[in-house]
């Protein structure tokens, strides 16, 4: 599975992989998460045997994803180091 997030800016979509990507799967054994940008756009590539515990890394991906979407919408662009 999938899934592409657009940010405004490549230096935003990299702060956003740099909050995601220390997560560790608690099923890291059967779940594997990979993270890449590519411009603005965050790639997410799962791979599952357990269909089970796929829902619940996207599940709570999303989660994580929304929290990090609101920090950066509250405080602002970031501004480039």
């Amino acid at each position: 599975s999938a899934l592409s997030v657009p940010f405004p800016s490549p230096l935003e979509a990299d702060i956003a992989r740099g909050s995601l990507a220390p997560d560790v799967e608690p099923h890291r054994e059967v779940v594997r998460k990979e993270f890449t940008v590519n411009g603005s756009v965050l790639a997410v590539h799962w791979r599952a045997e357990d269909s089970r515990l796929l829902r619940t890394s996207i599940i709570n991906f999303l989660d994580q994803l929304s929290l990090v979407m609101r920090t950066m919408q509250r405080f602002g662009p970031p501004v480039p180091r």
